[in-house]
């Protein structure tokens, strides 16, 4: 299955849940060659870097417990990804004119400079795994536009601690599920740990993925097609013909199929449809623009 945009559950296994790092492990991540603190007058020449590497550029406030928790986490990947992106720490009252620059409304407010060229990210306090997130969409940005250099010549040793950190058990039951083909017990581990953590959103993503590779491993797709065609108000055909579409990577298609159902239907197969088509924003990932945009088609077939 070709699952493009989709959550890489390898990409899962990879990511640690980050509340159960230690705070200790995050602060010693911070010194690096790949963190400066930036002024008016050394900013130009981050905006040649961004040619090399992306820079994300750390519009903060230093009194700001906020800015503080945001500046801890990009610090943290900083160090991670070695090299790969330099991190610039701004203090917005000391240096007003960058922040004036990037149209900042307040701390935490993080923006990315490649090519020279501003990249909004996101402002104010997001969860770890989420702001993560932004940073894994950049560097992908970043490699469309022919920025893959490195800011590392050999001489710094590779990011601390660089082995892979532990999942979290049901993480790892759900893991090792999904590497046996075992879609419907990794989707029960994940259940498991969202009752645990509501808000653990590799979970949420992870049970979304898992339970749409279930409905889809034994489909005929030939048979699924035709259905959907000559069913056009049959829930569960639409639903069917969405998921074939979402896995052969035509993320537009599945969206726009169950948002035209919903705008043509009501009642109790409307908002099953409406569920369903948020579970396969979870696939897909939140921050996709993709998302963004169906998000509000959404909205218009609703009211």
């Amino acid at each position: 299955m070709n699952l493009r945009g989709a959550v890489d559950l390898s990409a899962l296994k990879a990511r640690a849940d980050a509340s159960a790092r230690p705070a200790a492990a995050r602060q010693a991540a911070a010194p690096s060659p790949y963190i400066v603190e930036v002024t008016e007058q050394t900013f130009p020449q981050l905006v040649q870097l961004s040619s090399q590497v992306p820079v994300v550029v750390n519009l903060r406030a230093t009194y700001s417990d906020q800015s503080t928790q945001v500046t801890t986490v990009l610090e943290a990947v900083a160090v991670e990804f070695d090299g790969r992106m330099l991190l610039a720490n701004v203090d917005l009252q000391a240096q007003p004119q960058i922040a004036q620059a990037f149209q900042a409304q307040g701390a935490p407010t993080v923006v990315a400079v490649v090519k020279g060229q501003p990249v909004p990210l996101f402002e104010g306090v997001l969860p770890d795994p989420q702001i993560r997130a932004y940073l894994d969409e950049l560097m992908k940005v970043a490699e469309a536009n022919g920025v893959t250099g490195t800011l590392n010549d050999g001489s710094q040793p590779g990011p601390a601690g660089a082995e892979e950190p532990p999942l979290p058990p049901l993480h790892q039951e759900a893991f090792d599920a999904i590497e046996r083909g075992d879609y419907g017990a990794a989707a029960i581990a994940y259940r498991r740990a969202l009752a645990e953590q509501p808000a653990d959103a590799d979970a949420k993503a992870g049970l979304a993925q898992v339970e749409l590779m279930e409905r889809v491993q034994d489909l005929d797709a030939a048979g699924v097609r035709q259905r959907g065609a000559d069913e056009p108000d049959a829930l569960e055909a639409q639903l069917a013909v969405a998921d074939l579409d979402l896995t052969g990577g035509h993320v537009e298609d599945a969206f726009g199929r169950v948002i035209a159902f919903i705008g043509r239907t009501s009642g109790e197969d409307r908002e099953a449809a409406r569920r369903r088509l948020l579970e396969l924003f979870d696939v897909v990932g939140v921050t996709d623009p993709r998302v963004t945009k169906a998000r509000s088609a959404l909205a218009r077939a609703l009211f």
